[in-house]
Order: structure tokens, then C-alpha cells, then sequence
């Protein structure tokens, strides 16, 4: 495990960046992590057509680094996309949204050719289901589906006073064991009102890059 976290992460960002083709449109995601990749996009001076972004916070910064930001329905193909995670199993199966951005995190990741996620070391595990996992909710449905979730061994809590990009809420469900990530994922996303489930693993990651204190792991 790498004693220096942060370092790490942006280890894993940096080296993202030679995946990055001039002249192209890359996705970009959310969190700490992509925040070191959004620094390594503005140091490097790449030139890029555009970048489209997963949520508010990192269209904020993509434009304050001269990045212009392209909605998705506006381009034909999304040749690569990169982002974060709260965990992530060597199969590359993830937990995402701790961001609260999983439901756009989860549309450019489907879009993407190529889904590139950057971690730190301390975010690998054997199996799924430490972090706790987020569920987008429309917000009448919040108790209904937080007593439905029950039903699969979690403990569902509203993340009080928090709303997604797109007007939502999130439940985290905690205690729950994931041996099977992708069944459950769609037994979760069939639930009425669930918006989307922060699992990432019908549509994994198709490279893993890990940050550590010894260097980078390609996955």
C-alpha cells in the first residue's frame, strides 16, 4: 500500500496522460484523481478538440485550464474516457460515485471506445463492497427503494443534503457483500426509482492504471 496517497494519485494521472492523442475529444470523469489528470491535461499543452465532462465540478476546471467542454450528444464517438473510483478489483470491475456523479460517469463510460480508470493503491481490493455503494434515486422513491435495498443485505442512508447534476438523490448501502458485481448490478438497476447503481462492472474498466510509492501497474 502506498504511504503517500496523494502522490500516488497523481502518479496514475500523469502516466494516464500518454494515452491522450492530439487532436481528439477525451472524457473525462470526476474526483481527486481525474482533478490530477485535469493539472497534467493544462501542463502538458496537448492540443484537443474538446473534452467531454462527467459532472459540473470537472467542467469547472477543464474550462479554467482553456479546455473547451463538448456535450456528448454533440459528437458521433468517444474514442476515450478517464476516470477515477472508490474501488477497484483487479478484474477491473469498480465502485464509483462517491463523487456523486455516477450517473453521467456511467453514460460516458458506455460512450467510450476506451475506459481508462486511474487509481491510487489503496483503492484495490479482492472483492467489492468495503466502500459503501452509491445509488442514484429520484427523490420520491427514496424510501421505497432504501426498504427494497434492505431486502439484499444493505443498510441504505441518504446522503442528507446532497443532489446530483441531475436533481437526484443517492442512497449509500452499506454491509453489503458483492461476489457477483454484475448480476447484482442489474438486479439493482431494475428496482423502481433507481436511477442508476454505482457499480461498474456489466461495462468494466478496459485498462487499470495503479498509482503506488514503487511506480505504476498497468492493468
Amino acid at each position: 500500500m502506498s504511504t503517500n496517497p496523494s502522490l500516488s494519485k497523481r502518479r496514475a494521472a500523469y502516466a494516464a496522460l500518454e494515452l491522450v492523442e492530439r487532436d481528439t475529444i477525451v472524457g473525462v470523469g470526476t474526483g481527486s484523481t481525474v482533478n490530477y489528470f485535469i493539472e497534467a491535461l493544462n501542463e502538458s499543452r496537448i492540443r484537443l478538440r474538446g473534452a467531454v465532462s462527467s459532472s459540473c465540478a470537472s467542467s469547472e476546471r477543464l474550462r479554467a485550464a482553456g479546455i473547451e467542454v463538448i456535450d456528448l450528444n454533440a459528437i458521433d464517438q468517444l474514442d476515450l474516457y478517464i476516470d477515477g473510483a472508490d474501488e477497484a478489483t483487479r478484474s477491473r470491475m469498480l465502485i464509483k460515485g462517491g463523487g456523486g456523479a455516477l450517473t453521467r460517469e456511467k453514460i460516458v463510460a458506455a460512450a467510450a471506445q476506451r475506459f481508462v480508470c486511474i487509481v491510487d493503491d489503496q483503492k484495490i481490493v479482492a472483492q467489492l463492497g468495503t466502500f459503501p455503494l452509491p445509488v442514484e434515486v429520484v427523490p420520491m422513491a427514496r424510501m421505497l427503494v432504501a426498504r427494497l435495498l434492505s431486502g439484499f443485505g444493505g443498510r441504505a442512508r441518504w446522503r442528507e443534503g446532497f443532489v446530483t447534476d441531475n436533481g437526484n438523490h443517492i442512497l449509500d448501502v452499506h454491509d453489503l457483500r458483492i461476489p457477483d458485481p454484475v448480476a447484482l448490478e442489474s438486479e439493482l438497476n431494475q428496482l423502481p426509482g433507481v436511477v442508476t447503481v454505482g457499480l461498474f462492472a456489466r461495462r468494466p474498466a478496459d485498462v487499470l492504471v495503479i498509482g503506488g510509492d514503487s511506480g505504476v501497474e498497468w492493468i
